[in-house]
């Protein structure tokens, strides 16, 4: 059986270029190919060490450091797979995934241990290990003294690579299980059409925890040969700083706000750079002329999905227009459908759906709804609404599933309903998305009461503290006598954004 590991493919440079460059930190430490390469054996060496076997998940919730890359790596090397976990998730939020995902080890802060040591116990995960921001923990005191080679365990294309959960419409959690192939061959494609060589030096500012700071840049720098500068947080000063010493830069429509803000932000800042890609959320046309206007740069938008990668990108050479999410990549198809999944004419809107070796494997221990979100004919339903010109640009309209878009992190309504539903006081509630300055779209949320105690804004807000991460709670909360219903007796939800009239 060939070897069709996706760390394999990653890290080709090892054979060709080993003492090239990988990542400079903020504090002015450099990491080569090859050493990349003995602490990714190191990471590996340990896991098999604790007895895990291939397939078992890694469920890692912790800063993004050096370190932390190097865990992603060895979980791929030892042919594990990689669980990862927003930071900002609650105790409950995480009673969930850990329960579902069932990983052999958990990786935590250290400030964490107290939390998890219980859903350890309660989920019988094996193993609980600690890394902070710094990379210092439990783990890294085991990893030092393993061994610094390792051979990479063989994989096919078909194998589990990494678990990634996403929130349903209903509210549950949803894992969706990417292969070895899915990462590798959107990697490749994505490579060739953004024009990655190992001459690029990538400003690497997002978080690892997501699709898009680690499989799209991450991937495109390792896959490339280029290095990276290493970034933990959104730090304008620092992007300014290092702008000059980069040639492309990846980030959600929040971060070009941010540096537009900055009345000395400009042309200046940018003139070693060669390419700006915005994903996540959708990137205002405002803030598309806006930045051209400023630096001279016309950014790249681009659209994808956790259960696909990448899907479509507006082009390296030729027109990047304004509203539209491009072309689609190389091997990936799309088209729009209507309700009877019947085919449209060109500019109508409709459900997008696509069809390449992007597209998932399926949702963990979920078949009937893996089924239900593909077609007969093997197309996956993206539920967001789209046309598609005769010429093939995409423009995304709309999300029929309801989500919010919150600084490039998805929030799906359900969730954050049942849970204030479930307060003394509320009778029902909608929640929604508004437009942002900074966040693109804010989360709010129309609340109907009952009963003599009048719940308020900030006891529900307080209820919620502990319950959902940070970006998941409301930013402003009304009162209303009753929510907007159609015939149908569904809630209006786009009645209530429009007559949304609380400021931020």
């Amino acid at each position: 059986m060939s070897d069709q590991n996706l760390y394999t493919a990653l890290m080709h440079a090892i054979n060709t270029t080993p003492d090239a460059i990988l990542l400079r930190t903020l504090d002015g430490k450099t990491v080569s190919y090859a050493d990349a390469h003995q602490q990714s054996a190191r990471v590996a060496n340990y896991l098999t060490g604790l007895g895990l076997q291939p397939g078992d998940r890694v469920s890692v919730q912790v800063e993004k450091s050096p370190a932390s890359l190097w865990l992603y790596l060895g979980v791929l090397r030892a042919g594990l797979v990689y669980h990862p976990l927003n930071t900002a998730y609650a105790l409950d939020e995480m009673r969930y995934f850990l329960g579902n995902a069932e990983p052999g080890l958990l990786v935590c802060d250290p400030q964490r241990v107290a939390d998890y040591e219980p859903l350890c116990r309660e989920f019988k995960i094996a193993h609980l290990n600690t890394l902070d921001d710094a990379g210092q923990g439990s783990l890294s005191d085991a990893v030092a003294v393993c061994d610094d080679t390792f051979d990479t365990v063989t994989r096919t294309g078909d194998d589990l690579a990494a678990l990634l959960y996403s929130s349903g419409t209903t509210g549950r959690p949803k894992g969706i299980m990417l292969s070895h192939q899915n990462l590798r061959a959107n990697a490749e494609s994505l490579v060739a059409l953004w024009g990655f060589s190992s001459n690029d030096v990538l400003l690497h500012v997002l978080p690892i925890y997501h699709v898009h700071g680690l499989f799209v840049a991450v991937h495109c720098a390792l896959m490339s040969g280029a290095s990276m500068h290493w970034l933990s947080r959104l730090d304008v000063k620092a992007i300014r700083a290092l702008l000059p010493q980069s040639t492309v830069m990846m980030g959600v429509p929040t971060y070009y706000t941010r540096l537009l803000a900055d009345p000395e932000f400009g042309h200046d800042d940018c003139v070693n750079m060669r390419l700006f890609i915005s994903g996540s959320a959708p990137l205002l046309e405002e803030t598309f002329n806006d930045f051209a206007r400023r630096t001279g740069h016309t950014i790249l938008e681009r659209y994808g999905m956790t259960e696909t990668g990448m899907n479509t990108s507006n082009p390296l050479d030729g027109e990047r227009r304004a509203g539209t999410v491009g072309l689609p990549i190389p091997g990936v198809e799309v088209r729009v459908r209507d309700t009877a999944n019947q085919p449209l004419a060109d500019g109508t809107i409709g459900e997008l759906q696509v069809r390449g070796p992007n597209v998932f494997k399926g949702y963990w221990r979920m078949p009937e709804k893996t089924a239900a979100d593909f077609t007969d004919d093997g197309w996956f339903i993206t539920g967001d609404q789209a046309r598609i010109e005769h010429d093939g640009y995409v423009s995304i309209v709309g999300r029929s599933k309801d989500m919010v878009i919150s600084g490039g992190l998805n929030v799906y309504p359900k969730e954050v309903e049942a849970l204030i539903n479930d307060l003394p006081g509320v009778q029902e509630s909608a929640v929604f998305g508004v437009p942002h300055p900074d966040f693109g779209e804010a989360v709010v949320a129309t609340i109907v009461r009952y009963g003599s105690t009048l719940i308020s804004e900030e006891d529900v807000l307080l209820a919620l503290e502990n319950k959902l991460a940070r970006f998941k709670q409301p930013k402003k909360i009304q009162f209303a006598d009753a929510l907007p219903r159609n015939a149908m007796g569904k809630v209006q939800k786009n009645k209530l954004r429009d007559s949304w009239d609380a400021p931020f």
